[in-house]
């Protein structure tokens, strides 16, 4: 049971929550009160300023959705705008003279993803007309595409007649001017007024003879009367025309602006015999100009208090559209994670398949080799060298695809390369297609890599006789072309100028649309399970873009399918094409010394026996600092540096360009199975090549030969 104590401890306790409670609900109370005000103050800045509201424009979809009041204004029902509509159903509500130039500066802006300011009219159902101020911008997204168009909207009817006003009035005043008769009076060559008419005491209330002579200055504002007499002082002594404005003393002490004009009066030889001029009374002119003035100044004022009013409305939409640019991130992220869970799905699936040609190949090797029994030996080597070429030759793809592949590109003659072709082409199509090679007369030469040109029109041609089972015809067709600014208008990513065209066009069961919108996608393909990786399109996409040429798909079903690649035109001349023709016998050194930098121990060990083997004196090192301090230290010949590119420390590149400094002249042999620009820049230096990994012994000993050779 509880003690007296534990009573009275319990009872405070209960006093002080009670407290607090009474604090936290007084609390409470106070931010409501104060929520309620600020809505209050937002709600009445919205109502007495010219906010109507904001817009938010979906391009992609063509839904635009905007609050009710911006609805309203363009003749929409608030329900039928609570999903969005198109963009036509606003522009619908504009008046018909204005909606053309509306239109172009919407379309200028999604070009440009520019500003958007435009002051326009809308045309009410009832035959009204507002006036209002739209202002926007255009967003876009990684790709450059334009996506997004949000905006506020103002209402400036009341601004744009009280303007219609003041133009009016100035305008009469204008007229009423003109109207005014104007006092014409002469002077004599010395800028003496000696005529002036009864007008000009009409205007003035002075008598003419206040005016004759130099009197008239005395009647010119003191603070006009120094300038006024230097511009008459100067016409008189130039000849020029005499115009100028200044304030003059009427009658009644006030003063009046006055606007004088005159023209020299000269003899046949030139010479100046007199002065005409005109006076006219411009006050009611000047001070309608000043009050516009005035009111403008004014006007600016108000627009911007009301500006510093909507800071918060506008803050709170740009924090809402942050909020949803980050929502739309999150969504691009997944959608890429997505892409990249099927792609590295593809690619398990795949290498796994080749993992285990190797090791069971290697396996039983093994087991063979324990048990001498040797005559199987070269089956299961065979069986492991093909997967491992299989495992190169989809590497390649995906890196084509990506376009990282390493390309050595050379100046090719598009038809002399199909030609060479021809044979292997007509025995992978088969007797039951036709196969059409037109000339391609003065074909222009284009620079790309042969080899991978020559797999992407195998790719290309396998393709199509899949696509006619039953028969058909191959056309392989080259032309040059040239594309201007309307060719490629409609076409994302591609560039005008001139082209060669590759076309290879098949009779066979063709795409559907949604087919071609995936072609080029990595492991997409519509074969049927086991016959095909769907790496081939993709790879012929990343060579051509990484060769800086484009690729175009026209395919219609049960009609045929026509892919035409274009590849930059090349300026310079082609040497003659032909197949690579193996040596009778693997080239052997002739003394030479090579520095091997390779970070891989069992490659680097791999390449210094292959050339050991064959005659070459060989230096290693395993990164970039220990290569090029053999490299600087010069104790020690070196003909040729054979180096990785992805080296720790320092890459290949870096390598080659420092020990180039230290000896000049030294060639290059870069070894790797991944490109990336920034390593190689613009190309190649002279004296340096570039071998794709993985390579057999005979490979790396015929380009080391050809190096030494050039």
């Amino acid at each position: 049971m509880a003690t007296p104590l534990d009573l009275i401890a319990q009872s405070e306790r209960l006093t002080v929550l009670e407290a607090d409670n009474a604090r936290l609900r007084e609390a409470l109370r106070e931010a409501e009160a104060a929520l309620r005000a600020s809505e209050e103050r937002y709600q009445l800045i919205l109502g007495v300023s010219e906010f109507v509201g904001t817009w938010d424009w979906d391009i992609l979809n063509d839904r635009l959705l905007a609050n009710e009041r911006v609805a309203e204004f363009f003749g929409l029902d608030a329900a039928q705008v609570a999903s969005g509509v198109p963009l036509s159903s606003y522009v619908a509500g504009i008046h018909p003279e204005d909606r053309e130039r509306v239109w172009e500066a919407v379309s200028r802006t999604v070009d440009s993803a520019g500003v958007f300011a435009e002051e326009y009219r809308l045309l009410g159902r009832d035959g009204s007309v507002r006036w209002v101020f739209a202002h926007g911008r255009c967003a876009r997204d990684e790709r450059g595409r334009s996506t997004r168009f949000p905006g506020v909207m103002f209402d400036i009817t009341g601004r744009r007649r009280s303007e219609e006003a003041l133009r009016e009035q100035e305008a009469y005043h204008l007229v009423e001017v003109d109207l005014t008769p104007q006092i014409s009076w002469t002077a004599d060559a010395e800028g003496r007024v000696d005529r002036v008419p009864a007008r000009w005491l009409e205007v003035t209330g002075h008598p003419s003879e206040d005016a004759l002579g130099d009197d008239w200055l005395r009647l010119a504002h003191p603070e006009d009367r120094a300038a006024t007499s230097a511009a008459w002082a100067r016409a008189v002594t130039s000849g020029n025309t005499y115009d100028a404005e200044y304030r003059m003393r009427v009658a009644d002490g006030r003063y009046r602006w006055m606007h004088s004009r005159a023209l020299p009066r000269r003899d046949a030889q030139g010479r100046i015999l007199g002065w005409h001029g005109i006076t006219q009374d411009v006050h009611d002119r000047r001070s309608a100009v000043d009050a516009l003035r005035e009111l403008n100044e004014t006007l600016e004022s108000r627009v911007a208090e009301r500006t510093h009013e909507l800071a918060a409305a506008n803050e709170r939409l740009q924090a809402e559209m942050g909020e949803r640019e980050r929502a739309e991130a999150a969504l691009r992220q997944a959608q890429k994670m997505e892409a990249v869970g099927q792609l590295t799905g593809g690619i398990a699936h795949d290498f796994n398949n080749l993992l285990s040609g190797i090791m069971g190949s290697l396996s039983l090797l093994e087991k063979r080799l324990e048990l001498g029994q040797v005559d199987q030996a070269g089956r299961y080597i065979r069986a492991a060298t093909s997967s491992v070429n299989r495992a190169a030759a989809l590497t390649h793809r995906l890196l084509a695809f990506s376009r990282r592949q390493p390309l050595e590109p050379r100046p090719v003659d598009a038809h002399k390369l199909i030609m060479s072709l021809e044979e292997l082409i007509r025995r992978t199509l088969g007797p039951s297609i036709q196969l059409e090679v037109p000339a391609g007369e003065s074909l222009w030469p284009t620079l790309c890599d042969p080899n991978q040109l020559e797999n992407a029109l195998l790719n290309l041609v396998i393709n199509a006789r899949d696509a006619m089972p039953s028969g058909g015809r191959l056309r392989l067709e080259t032309v040059n072309m040239h594309l201007g600014p309307d060719d490629v208008a409609a076409q994302r990513d591609e560039l005008p100028g001139d082209y060669v065209c590759i076309r290879v066009s098949d009779t066979g069961s063709g795409m559907t649309p949604d087919v071609i919108a995936r072609a080029f996608e990595p492991f997409f393909t519509t074969k049927p399970l086991g016959q095909g990786t769907g790496l081939g399109l993709s790879m012929i996409y990343g060579f051509v873009k990484q060769s800086e040429g484009h690729v175009r798909i026209d395919s219609r079903v049960g009609e045929g399918t026509s892919v035409a690649l274009f590849l930059p035109r090349f300026e310079g001349a082609v040497g003659e094409v032909g197949t690579a023709v193996g040596a009778a016998e693997t080239p052997r050194a002739e003394g030479e010394t090579v520095l091997v930098v390779e970070d891989e121990a069992l490659l680097r060990e791999l390449v210094v026996e292959i050339l050991g083997e064959l005659g070459y004196r060989t230096i290693e090192a395993e990164d970039g600092p220990a290569g090029l301090k053999v490299v600087q230290s010069k104790k020690q010949r070196i003909d040729l540096l054979v180096t990785d590119i992805g080296l720790p420390g320092l890459n290949g590149r870096q390598l080659a360009d420092a020990a180039r400094e230290s000896r000049p002249g030294l060639k290059v042999l870069f070894m790797t199975g991944y490109a990336e620009n920034a390593v190689f820049g613009n190309g190649l230096d002279s004296g340096m090549q570039m071998i794709t990994k993985p390579f057999n012994p005979d490979a790396l000993a015929s380009r080391v030969r050809e190096m030494f050779e050039a």
